[in-house]
């Protein structure tokens, strides 16, 4: 298993590097380049015509590894690992249809917020179908229930399954958009995202073979993201797009649904969520108080950038380091919250 494990991270690391060496001239070439929102910070119309979707290149790395060497894992029934990495697919291409019409139009917006929310509500609500319909989810004794995990106490509680329907498809399109405003600064949805699967890899080690198939994939989307900021780093040379951002939530909580515990996210995507929220609190303060602000910017990583309630104005590869250092650290929180589930 451990050697597995090993092979997917380098196998995810090389064929990401390898990948990219090919597609960001490929992209430059075809003028493949990003819009620049004009409400964000004034520095970063810099980066206007940086080639976009470089997903692609981790998108490309962890399937071809999931497919060399899980299938074994996929012929003796496991498909835990297959539904995770079909799923995040989807959520890719939805990112993908939306790169393509920002480009295609030459502007910042792709598809409407409603028709995005919709394609991504309804493939949440098709793979927690799935994982229901293939036992992946702990029934309850309690009739109509679902048992859902509550890390560190390691106990479960009944939740009807409607309602758990309903919560889960809101966690799920919740998290993925979480990863999505995340991608701000170059470099911070990757390296944030890192820690996340080195926790879901090291369950996989920690829980044993039952797990493999999703340690692989974890594995190798963790080498595949380092393949990716060799390009990524600031200054970038491309940008993941909403092509891999998507990509990359839809795997984040794919990954915590198939080991049935998606309460782990509370502490494991404390970046993600903190995100979230200071975009939630900006917005609802300005419309509540007539246009004053919490935050100069928001999300948090645009607050820091201009110069957060200190007037340090944090550089890019600063708000990588604090933003990654702090996923770490609650990666390792999340670990030893759960590592006593099995």
């Amino acid at each position: 298993m451990n050697t597995k494990l090993i092979l997917a991270f380098v196998m995810g690391f090389i064929l990401s590097a390898a990948i990219g060496a090919l597609l960001v001239p490929f992209l430059r070439r075809i003028k493949a380049g990003q819009s620049i929102k004009e409400n964000g910070p004034t520095w970063h119309q810099s980066k206007a015509g940086t080639p976009t979707m470089g997903g692609l290149m981790f998108i490309l790395a962890v399937t071809a590894a999931c497919l060399a060497l899980g299938w074994e894992q996929f012929q003796a029934g496991e498909w835990k690992c297959a539904f995770v990495l079909v799923f995040s697919l989807i959520y890719g291409a939805i990112g993908f249809l939306d790169d393509f019409e920002k480009l295609k139009h030459k502007q910042n917006t792709g598809l409407t917020a409603a028709q995005k929310f919709l394609l991504q509500l309804a493939v949440a609500v098709a793979f927690i179908y799935l994982l229901r319909r293939f036992g992946m989810l702990h029934v309850s004794d309690v009739q109509g229930c679902i048992d859902v995990y509550l890390p560190f106490w390691n106990i479960t509680f009944p939740v009807n399954e409607i309602l758990y329907v309903v919560l889960a498809a809101f966690v799920i399109v919740g998290t993925v958009n979480a990863v999505n405003i995340t991608d701000g600064v170059d470099g911070l949805a990757a390296g944030t995202s890192l820690p996340v699967f080195v926790c879901y890899t090291a369950l996989c080690f920690r829980w044993g073979q039952e797990y493999l198939g999703l340690g692989i994939f974890s594995s190798a989307l963790t080498g595949a993201l380092f393949g990716f900021l060799l390009y990524n780093f600031n200054p970038a040379k491309i940008f993941m797009g909403d092509t891999g951002s998507l990509f990359l939530g839809g795997a984040v909580v794919a990954t915590a649904f198939a080991y049935d515990m998606p309460l782990v996210l509370i502490t494991l995507g404390i970046v993600f969520l903190a995100e979230t929220l200071s975009d939630i609190i900006q917005v609802t303060y300005f419309k509540l108080s007539h246009g004053r602000r919490v935050f100069r910017m928001a999300p948090l990583h645009h607050h820091l950038e201009m110069g957060g309630w200190s007037g340090k104005k944090w550089k890019e590869k600063e708000l990588f380091a604090l933003f990654t250092c702090v996923s770490a650290v609650f990666a390792l929180i999340s670990f030893f919250g759960v590592s006593g589930r099995f």
